[in-house]
């Protein structure tokens, strides 16, 4: 094993000279480690699990394969006398039918017997009721951190805020973080009555308490690793976190889905991050030594790619406690509904970019069930694509995974030029990115013209309906909330069987007859 040797002195000394009154007031401040040994901690990290219990089709991933890889990488740590901690980024929630119709129960319980130690609350996590999480947190044998979620009644933190280990007298905190944009990525209901406070203030006053608590700070995050600290118009990451509060030594974090090959070094802090679904188990291992704290070796260990030339093994009790689940979920969803003649465009690098088959596919189904005039739909709504052949009821769920609503509203013709003055104008890298069915315009920066509904000029005085899914009705992606307007309907249809509805009538489907077209973006 090629070691990349990166010494960090997170206990920064002005002198040598200083060390030993140093290491006395260490000592007097409650120090509990030994003076002059080497401690070693390995830190094991995953991700935006998003429901990949199971290897996919193609023999990828999986928790089984996991669970090996991880337990081959606790005995080589324990035979060198060190100690490893396993920490999850979060969004364990929404991604695979298998586990969103099992309240992602089999994920938990697999995550108990890989043994995590704790994981940072995801956004995804408010993607079922509230009781539905309670639930999740009676399942996991493990701590859900997050600082920064607030009560709004009692003004206390909803989850634990932070976790504490000690190895030998070396003592250890981790601390959960959540991105501010929760809110407006998920469903209103799920997260009524919580505040989302800054994670840099609240770390700031968290982190002085922490460092009489413990000799190393780990946050283990779900709030995105974005480059040089630019993050546009999503919250701010892990670079601001690290750069604007001093004494975190190391950020595990997830949410942006990130494959960080290299740490990512600010402010004396290392950000790590493992990219998505359990693709890869991130490694980093660190020395400890009279206050003083080094990363040996970092990589991202692959489980199972799709070029691997040794596969990685399956664990047979984990086999055994999935199986199961993944064989009710699979009577669940391997329904044939229908068929495709080519792919239809649903991943992120697409959706969140530009006007895709997928997303004028899905309003043009939303507005046959509703005899909608139009339909939005924002990219972040779209979580896969489907590639050409037959169609499945799971290939639908995994598309559509959260459960909304098709919901109507009727507006007049000026009220939907400044519905499509807020909505069109969402900029591209984010979820709020919105496709049409039904609808063409000019869009230019900040303005929207030349608006056509049903291939007519719009009329300001004429009414017309809309249709589009409940999170964005309700002010999702920072949408308007139209659920006050006189002219609103919640359908009540869920939007996977509206879409599995359409594709039954229709199949077989041709891409063509949705090929994106209308919407002008200068």
């Amino acid at each position: 094993m090629q070691m990349m040797h990166r010494g960090l002195k997170l206990f920064a000394a002005t002198a040598i000279a200083l060390s030993v009154s140093a290491c006395s007031m260490l000592q007097d401040s409650g120090v509990s480690y030994e003076q002059d040994k080497t401690y070693k901690l390995t830190v094991l990290h995953t991700n935006d699990h998003h429901g990949r219990f199971w290897q996919d089709r193609k023999g990828r991933w999986g928790m089984a394969a996991r669970m090996t890889l991880v337990n081959q990488i606790r005995e080589e740590v324990a035979a060198e006398g060190g100690n490893v901690l396993l920490l999850s980024g979060g969004d364990i929630n929404t991604g695979v039918p298998e586990s969103d119709l099992q309240d992602a129960e089999p994920d938990f319980l697999g995550m108990n017997m890989l043994g995590y130690d704790a994981m940072a609350v995801g956004n995804h996590e408010f993607d079922n009721p509230r009781a539905i999480l309670e639930q999740q947190e009676e399942w996991a044998n493990f701590p859900f951190l997050s600082a920064n979620i607030i009560d709004e009644k009692t003004g206390e933190p909803v989850f634990n805020p932070y976790t504490t280990f000690e190895f030998d007298g070396l003592r250890v905190a981790v601390m959960g973080l959540t991105t501010t944009d929760t809110p407006k990525q998920t469903s209103p209901e799920s997260v009524e009555g919580l505040e989302f406070k800054s994670p840099v203030d609240v770390a700031s006053k968290l982190v002085p308490e922490l460092e009489e608590k413990a000799d190393i700070i780990i946050a283990s995050t779900h709030m995105g690793h974005y480059t040089d600290g630019n993050f546009g118009v999503n919250a701010p990451g892990d670079v601001t976190l690290a750069r604007k509060v001093d004494g975190i030594d190391l950020i595990v974090g997830g949410h942006s889905q990130d494959p960080l090959f290299e740490p990512d070094q600010q402010n004396g802090t290392y950000i790590v991050q493992a990219h998505e679904w359990g693709k890869y188990v991130g490694r980093a291992d660190f020395e400890f030594k009279n206050g003083e704290l080094k990363l040996v070796d970092y990589k991202l260990i692959p489980v199972n790619p799709k070029n691997a030339e040794v596969k990685i093994a399956q664990d047979e009790k984990m086999l055994a406690l999935l199986k199961p689940f993944q064989d009710k979920g699979s009577k669940l969803v391997e329904v044939n509904v229908g068929s495709i003649d080519e792919r239809l465009m649903g991943e992120r690098k697409e959706v969140r970019y530009f006007p895709t088959n997928a997303g004028i596919l899905l309003g043009k189904a939303f507005m046959e069930k509703t005899g909608a005039d139009f339909a939005t739909m924002n990219g972040g709504g779209i979580r896969a694509s489907i590639d050409a052949g037959d169609i499945s009821y799971k290939d639908v769920l995994t598309v559509l995974p959260f459960g909304n609503t098709v919901t109507t509203v009727e507006m007049n013709g000026q009220e939907v030029m400044d519905y499509l003055a807020v909505v069109a104008t969402k900029p591209v890298k984010s979820g709020a990115f919105a496709h049409f069915a039904g609808a063409e315009m000019v869009i230019d920066g900040d303005k929207v013209s030349d608006v056509k509904i049903g291939g007519e000029a719009i009329d300001l005085g004429k009414t017309y309906k809309m249709a589009i899914l409940s999170f964005s009705a309700g002010g999702g992606d920072n949408y308007p909330n139209l659920k006050t307007k006189p002219g609103f309907v919640d359908t009540g249809f869920v939007d996977a069987d509206v879409l599995r509805e359409y594709v039954e009538n229709h199949s077989p489907l041709k891409v063509a007859e949705f090929e994106p077209k209308g919407v002008i973006r200068k």
